[in-house]
């Protein structure tokens, strides 16, 4: 059987979710994968310390906001050393891998890595054809290096971006992958049945990644005072799914999930999900729910929040609560879209497939 290294990075969840995508629809196609963490094969100090730096970063306002859009995206000096540290962790691992399990093909859903696998190859490793895929509306220069074999992008904008950096540079624009189960969600019905939502009950689903970036303990009990039912999610934040425990106890109004792999069937259950740019912008459309976006990723965040809104049904705030809750109530008063034609793994895998074969796989 063929087989694939699909190469992840532990910072957030959106990585993982790429990588699964992948894996997916190579399995239909016989493949067997493999997936591994890039901040991992650091080694657990400089992993733990990206980490720990990235969270830094994000929490400061404005600071990640320079850092990209003066060191990463024109691929400043700063940005260069740190991208050619990270490399020479990673060299050496990568390299004991791909001869362990001799890929065919190689992934890279995880800037950090992209330069590793492309050194790789230029020291003459073992052969095998590199993708990058990146939903990113704008990659940086440090998921764009020389030696990759074909970039996957989810938009024209995003293909723009990458011919910055190499203008030769092949490219497929694909549709979003989207977790196995946003393709069969239950249906409304069903699903405000399992969260405890009456039928004819307005319902926000409330989120902002496995970080649970943003004030959303007083911002979920700000909107169950409100009125409407509130799902919040608090991802892997431990701390905030506490706090929304607790204010749950006093609100029937709220209920408060941790990390959860029910969010499909949350989404199904709400009117109106209220997150983060990322990837449960694409899960949302889907589905057919309208978005309210919670400006609180800096740096990429900014340009997907923005892309976001120019497709439409989708409406921007700040993480401020009352202004969560002041959006969030207009929003519900509007119609939602639709489910996108993305709401099909047909137009992913179809994708995907032709990517491989213009590859030569």
């Amino acid at each position: 059987m063929p087989h694939a290294l699909l190469v992840s990075g532990s910072l957030g969840q959106g990585h993982d979710v790429m990588a699964q995508a992948c894996a997916d629809s190579l399995h239909e196609r016989g493949w067997t994968t493999a997936t591994v963490d890039a901040m991992a094969l650091l080694g657990q100090r400089a992993g733990s310390a990206g980490e720990l730096v990235f969270r830094r970063l994000l929490g400061l306002p404005g600071l990640y906001d320079a850092f990209h859009f003066s060191a990463l995206r024109p691929g400043a000096r700063i940005a260069l050393l740190a991208d050619a540290a990270a490399r020479t962790r990673l060299v050496p691992a990568l390299r004991e891998l791909v001869a362990e399990q001799r890929p065919d093909l190689v992934v890279s859903v995880f800037a950090t890595a992209t330069s590793a696998l492309n050194r790789l190859r230029a020291d003459g490793g073992p052969g095998f054809r590199h993708l990058v895929l990146c939903t990113d509306v704008t990659p940086h220069r440090l998921w764009v290096q020389d030696g990759t074999d074909l970039f996957l992008v989810t938009s024209e904008v995003a293909a723009c971006a990458v011919r910055r950096y190499r203008p030769e540079a092949a490219i497929a624009v694909l549709p979003a992958p989207l977790r196995e189960p946003f393709y069969r969600p239950p249906g409304r019905a069903e699903a405000r049945a399992e969260a405890g939502v009456p039928p004819d009950a307005r319902c926000v689903l409330l989120m902002s990644g496995s970080w649970g970036l943003g004030p959303l303990a007083r911002t979920a009990a700000s909107l169950a005072d409100a009125g409407p039912h509130v799902l919040a999610v608090a991802g892997r934040n431990r701390e905030l799914e506490a706090r929304l425990r607790r204010a749950a106890g006093r609100r029937p109004r709220l209920h408060p999930f941790g990390y959860t792999d029910r969010i499909p069937a949350l989404m199904a259950a709400a009117d109106l999900v209220v997150t983060s740019s990322g990837d449960t912008c694409s899960e949302a459309r889907a589905l057919g729910r309208r978005l309210l976006l919670l400006d609180v990723v800096q740096g990429h965040g900014r340009d997907n929040l923005q892309h976001e809104l120019e497709l439409g049904h989708a409406d921007v705030t700040s993480a401020r609560p009352a202004e969560v809750v002041r959006n969030a109530l207009a929003a519900l008063e509007r119609p939602s879209p639709a489910p996108s034609p993305g709401a099909s793994p047909a137009g992913w895998r179809t994708g995907f497939a032709a990517a491989l074969e213009r590859v030569g796989l």
